[in-house]
């Protein structure tokens, strides 16, 4: 694996639908050969428009893509051969079997892989007869990943590769896509699973309103949300009692009836120090839970400070409308007292002659 080289360069990369709504703002990674790079954010955050310019699916309206050294919409017949693509829905005909859709997807494909390999990849061999109509929404899912794995792609898209698949099918694709990855495949894959980008992705990037919010490996990620502990305080205890919180490092507490919670940056430092004072002062901490930032904190950190800053615009602008607006009836009266001001002195004259 060498990561050093990047099969996907994507430089301030711009979406535009109808000419004025932007759905992708200047975004810019790379992904190296053999990593797992995962896209998260909330629906309309831009990452399905972001993977469909990386597939060729469309032109950029601005900025640069390369995938494998090409554009991939101006070089596809390049591109196509040596990727393969997952899309959120496949397009099957109902009517035909699992099989027959394997077969008809292999007569496109370039050094196709043979049919009973690639369903046996996906664990569909066993319904290889039975109609597109008659499959479950898990089972469409992977016979979609099958028809992505038909050519034995470089560089492998994945867009919501896990939803409608029950516990174990999750499992069983993560552990596929685990083995791509170690034979050299590049993954790019986009999710609404957390704990799926925090388990394969080597690293990621979290999007939001069209922007990178953050983006390095999974821990580089979860290391800027604090840690957690709590327990139950001791009976007749009140956080008073305890070691001064600033000095053990704890940023931050609530209390919840008698369950004190507490932030800190500093886990091992605090989880030291509360267990010294408890065992110096003979008591028992119930229901003691220490936790690390994860990276769902982090998604809905990012998502609650973008959305604050762009409920201040908001707020900024309508100030502003508002404030052109007064100065405008301002504006507007004022002309109308001097309008009637003209008007009267131009009566009195009248009245003198």
């Amino acid at each position: 694996m060498n990561t050093n080289e990047h099969v996907i360069e994507v430089t301030d990369l711009r979406r535009v639908y109808g000419g004025e709504f932007e759905a992708v703002k200047g975004v810019s990674f790379t992904v190296g050969r053999g990593e797992l790079f995962a896209l998260l954010g909330t629906n309309g955050a831009g990452k399905t428009s972001t993977v469909e310019l990386l597939e060729g699916l469309a032109p950029p309206a601005g900025g640069r893509v390369r995938v494998l050294g090409h554009d991939p919409y101006t070089e596809r017949a390049a591109v196509r051969p040596r990727i393969g693509v997952m899309l959120q829905e496949g397009g099957f005909s109902s009517e035909l079997t699992v099989a027959e859709t394997v077969r008809m997807w292999a007569g496109c494909t370039s050094g196709a892989r043979p049919e009973g390999e690639a369903l046996a990849l996906v664990g569909m061999a066993r319904r290889a007869g039975v109609r597109v109509k008659q499959l479950s929404g898990g089972e469409k899912r992977r016979l979609d990943l099958a028809l992505a794995l038909l050519g034995r792609p470089e560089v492998l898209f994945l867009d919501e590769p896990t939803t409608g698949l029950d516990v174990e099918g999750r499992q069983e694709t993560w552990e596929l896509v685990r083995e791509l990855r170690e034979t050299g495949t590049t993954v790019l894959l986009t999710t609404h699973y957390l704990e799926e980008a925090e388990g394969l992705a080597d690293r990621l990037a979290i999007l939001h309103e069209g922007r990178i919010a953050v983006s390095g490996t999974p821990a580089e990620v979860t290391a800027t949300q604090p840690s957690r502990i709590s327990f139950e305080l001791p009976a007749g205890y009140f956080p008073g009692d305890l070691p001064p919180l600033a000095q053990l490092g704890i940023t931050g507490h609530e209390m919840d009836g008698r369950v004190l919670r507490l932030r800190t940056n500093e886990l091992q430092r605090v989880a030291t120090g509360l267990l010294v004072w408890a065992e110096r002062a003979g008591v028992e901490l119930r229901g003691l839970d220490v936790r690390s930032g994860s990276l769902e904190e982090a998604f809905l950190r990012i998502a609650r400070e973008v959305s604050a800053t762009a409920s201040e615009r908001s707020s900024e602008t309508a100030s502003a409308s508002a404030s052109a607006s007064a100065s405008a009836s301002a504006s507007a009266s004022a002309s109308a007292s001097a309008s009637a001001s003209a008007s009267a002195s131009a009566s009195e004259k009248g009245s003198v002659a």
